[in-house]
């Protein structure tokens, strides 16, 4: 039997229909099954082979923007700049942005106007490794499932092939005693 006829009864003896009425995953498990090949990949790995230059520094501002550190040393800073502007260039006259700081604000609206959208994308890109996390899964799932009934098929020949030894000896003693 080829590979490809083997494939096919594979397909029908597993799944219940033609490897060509499968989709994409449950053709890949079938074809892995049929190899002998692992299934298992790394969404992980698949994500980061696929990121665009775009998308890692997307990653990498919205791990900065979003932690502890960044919130801190941005209230530091925030802090600092007024502190600068209201008591120590006031006393050599040189402030550059007085309170209400309008010069702050508008640095702070620029920055959450860049920020945001560059957030939203790496948000998007981990809803879409977690669906491709999702298929992954669903791949290996599916090849437990088609193990187990593989083995179950096996199993089940074995013990038929045992019970039809065990019939053909109990005739032949019957037939020898009488």
């Amino acid at each position: 039997m080829n590979d490809e006829a083997r494939i096919a009864d594979m397909a029908l003896r597993l799944l219940g229909r033609a490897f060509d009425e499968l989709d994409e995953q449950e053709q890949r498990v079938i074809c892995a099954i049929a190899e002998r090949a692992p299934t298992s990949r790394n969404a992980g790995e698949i994500d980061d082979e696929e990121a665009s230059f775009g998308d890692r520094l997307a990653d990498r501002v919205a791990a900065v923007g979003g932690s502890w550190g960044f919130i801190i040393a941005f209230g530091v800073v925030l802090v600092a700049w007024m502190l600068l502007n209201s008591s120590v260039l006031a006393r050599a006259g040189l402030v550059f942005d007085p309170y209400p700081y309008i010069f702050l604000n508008l640095m702070l609206s620029m920055l959450a106007a860049i920020q945001a959208p560059v957030i939203m994308m790496s948000q998007n890109r981990q809803a879409a490794k977690d669906r491709l996390s999702a298929r992954l899964d669903y791949e290996i799932n599916l090849r437990a499932e088609l193990e187990i009934m593989r083995l179950h098929e096996k199993i089940d020949r074995m013990r038929i092939a045992d019970l039809v030894e065990k019939v053909e000896d109990l005739s032949e003693r019957l037939d020898r005693n009488g």
